[in-house]
């Protein structure tokens, strides 16, 4: 196999003033790109340098210092601009780096012309092993967020972008748009390579200026403004992006009459996603790959695809999938890892879960390591069930666990707003459409998204399963939770599942019938004041002092109802023990907080609270004694699930903002944790009961009591504006 650069000599003498780079400022034909690419890598020869990190945007400097290390034979590691400083650091340190190349000026680096700057750096004594005629090192950051090398040659690059070439051969591709970072190897070798040696035209832009930050940050309305500017007529997608432009066409925002074959990969695609993406004019098609292969290993395409599969494999490879099913390549995998002894060159197994189909398409699982077995021995790919919510609610993140439990559970990721009765519906659809084994029981709603920053998730956005498994409590007591009703018959549409039909379990029914009345709540001022950063010190204790006057009437409520309760919920009264066990003495902690803040706490305990918590506190007094008496769970309904939403990441919120000291947050720390266990006690206590009378009267309960208590939160003091704050505290 010739090398990339005897391949594009060919396009050069084919079609020498054809536009081979085009840029924000400047383009380059085909002979232009050449010569400026010959014109650097004779200064990396005179320099003599071996190994060389690739930093910075995406510009064309940064193609034409990538094709001239290829002619200079200078081994390449491109460097990820979202990656942290300890993995870059890393990278240096373990590639053995002689110099530093940037696609725009950089600190102590010289124009070394054709806007590209070098660097030289000191003499790394750590140095790891490379294999022989390596000319590319593409670092992945990993399940663990340690980058790895892959070592990978120029034929086998060259390889893979001729083997895309003769598969895409019937599609005509003019301008192809990178919007993945040119650091990714995928976009490297399919948006770049691929389109030069097809004769095309490649744009490049600063990422940023798609609306595109990190390795997952997204401004979608810029993005979609840089797509109807550029009219390109392909763009390499991962599935969070196929989604957006999904959106975005659905919309009407998104001009598609450009677009003639968009890749997807990086992920499993929903076949939904991908059909829906077809009736808007959006030609998705998905494919696989991975770094040790040369990024693509099989790609569906017009005329020779199948959904759900990633189409058949390219031919420069050979794939198999074995009794365990993991797929098997061999043929152009990579010469090893840097630093690593080399393995036998035989068949690479992925780590990938999949089928071949008798026509030879190809379907991928998952990954094995992350397979989930249920109690009753049923295997489920997370990544499934994964790539499916984020198709039926539209949520930004997915996780799926629940390994050795009966049913799987999520944490969903879902920033636009959207309130738990419309994320119940898709759900209740979704499950209703899911095999029985894999249906979800619980779905817990997040607002704020995984970050590497916490370790959740890998640089290209990919969840790191064994810290989130560990970190699961935290997580989850972040998060709302919506139980789902398993008893839902396949095929049930979500119309048939209204509330208060028959086979709705009764807490269900309960959060659906109650979600307009929650809505007083989550909607209160204080709550998005918190988050702007505009809450002070006043605003917080007459929280506190609020939640006293009601929490201090808990315990002596939950007596009444015990001893009001009839005979037939002696089952509720036991429950009821094991509560007053619980919150016993929880009043005493608000004074202890209050305290910490400055305040006098005998005067707030023999002061008086605001009318909307009197009025809470005689409405249920008033219903135990002279209606039902388990109209107080309603009132349980409210502040236990209120504070599994709210009180640890409004907490945190608060303490960052006031500087008050880990003392003054007792009351809110303990609700949002302790309250998650009880919560999942208060459902089952609610499914136990079983009297429509009974269910019912705390349905209304628990609506007066959102009413109530949201009138107390929407009555919190808040600063005016910011600057009306940060002028105070001046």
């Amino acid at each position: 196999m010739a090398a990339l650069p005897d391949l594009l000599s060919q396009r050069v003498r084919q079609h020498p003033e054809r536009i081979a780079l085009q840029g924000p400022d400047a383009s380059f034909s085909y002979q232009q790109l050449w010569r400026a690419a010959q014109l650097v890598a004779e200064q990396l020869r005179n320099l003599g340098v071996k190994r060389i990190g690739l930093c910075g945007v995406n510009t064309p400097a940064w193609v034409v210092a990538d094709l001239a290390c290829l002619m200079a034979e200078v081994v390449c590691v491109p460097v990820p601009v979202f990656f942290s400083k300890s993995q870059t650091e890393h990278l240096i340190q373990r590639a053995g780096l002689d110099a530093l190349l940037f696609s725009a000026e950089a600190d102590q680096a010289e124009a070394i012309g054709q806007g590209v700057w070098l660097r030289l750096m000191p003499v790394s004594p750590g140095a790891a092993w490379m294999p022989e005629h390596t000319a590319k090192i593409t670092f992945t950051s990993g399940s663990t967020g340690t980058p790895k090398g892959v070592c990978l040659s120029a034929q086998q690059m060259a390889a893979t972008a001729c083997a895309l070439q003769q598969r895409l051969e019937g599609v005509t591709l003019q301008q192809h748009l990178c919007i993945l970072p040119l650091a990714t190897l995928l976009e490297n070798i399919a948006g770049v390579y691929l389109p030069l040696l097809m004769g095309a035209t490649v744009t490049v832009a600063p990422l940023q200026t798609l609306g595109m930050t990190g390795s997952s940050g997204l401004e979608l309305g810029q993005l979609v403004a840089g797509l109807n500017q550029h009219q390109p007529h392909s763009v390499i997608l991962v599935p969070e992006l196929a989604m957006a432009l999904v959106n975005a066409a659905e919309q009407g925002s998104l001009a598609t009459d450009s677009f003639r074959f968009l890749a997807v990969g990086g992920g499993r695609v929903s076949p939904d996603l991908l059909a829906r993406g077809r009736a808007m004019n959006l030609p998705l098609y998905e494919g696989y790959g991975l770094s040790e292969c040369g990024s693509v290993v099989a790609l569906n395409i017009p005329g020779a695809e199948r959904e759900g599969t990633v189409g058949r494999p390219l031919s420069h490879v050979q794939v198999q999938v074995d009794d365990n099913q993991r797929i098997l390549v061999r043929g152009n995998t990579h010469l090893g890892y840097l630093g690593d002894e080399p393995e036998d060159d035989g068949w690479l197994d992925t780590g990938d879960l999949g089928a071949i189909s008798p026509e030879g398409f190809l379907a991928v699982n998952g990954r094995a390591k992350n397979l989930i077995i249920t109690s009753f021995g049923r295997n489920i790919s997370p990544e499934w069930l994964e790539s499916e919510l984020v198709q039926a609610v539209g949520a930004t993140q997915a996780v799926v666990f629940g390994d050795g439990e009966p049913q799987p559970s999520a944490l969903l990721v879902v920033r636009d707003g959207r309130g738990p009765d419309k994320l119940r519906a898709a759900l209740m659809a979704l499950n209703a459409g899911l095999p029985d084994y894999a249906r979800l029981q619980a779905v817990y709603i997040r607002r704020q998204p995984l970050t590497q920053a916490e370790g959740h998730i890998t640089a290209n956005g990919r969840p790191v399963r064994h810290q989130i498994q560990a970190d699961l409590p935290m997580l989850m007591a972040e998060a709302f939770p919506l139980f789902m009703n398993l008893s839902v018959p396949a095929g049930t549409s979500p119309q048939q599942t209204t509330p208060g039909v028959s086979n709705m379990a009764f807490f269900d029914r309960l959060q659906s019938e109650t979600e307009q009345a929650r809505a007083h709540v989550t909607g209160a001022p204080v709550i998005q004041a918190i988050q702007e950063g505009r809450f002070d010190l006043e605003g917080y204790t007459w929280f506190l002092t609020q939640a006293y006057h009601h929490v201090k009437h808990t315990v002596p409520l939950m007596m009444a109802c015990g001893g009001r309760l009839p005979e037939r919920l002696e089952f509720v009264r036991k429950a009821l023990v094991e509560y007053i066990e619980e919150e016993y003495g929880h009043h005493e902690w608000i004074l202890n907080d209050l305290e910490a803040c400055g305040e006098d706490k005998e005067a707030i305990r023999h002061g008086q609270p605001d009318t909307s918590i009197e009025l809470m506190v005689a409405y249920l007094y008033d219903r135990i004694q002279r209606g039902n008496p388990a109209a107080f769970f309603g009132m349980v309904q409210v502040l236990e699930g209120t504070s599994i939403e709210l009180a640890t990441p409004l907490g945190e919120a608060i303490q960052k903002q006031l500087g008050l000291p880990d003392q003054a947050f007792s009351y809110l720390y303990s609700h949002g944790a302790l309250d998650q266990e009880h919560f999942e006690f208060f459902r089952n206590l609610m499914d136990s009961i079983t009297d429509p009378d009974d269910q019912q009267v705390i349905i209304e309960s628990a609506r007066m009591v959102y009413r109530l208590y949201g009138d107390m939160l929407h009555s919190i003091p808040l600063p005016a504006s910011n600057k009306e704050q940060r002028h105070e505290a001046a």
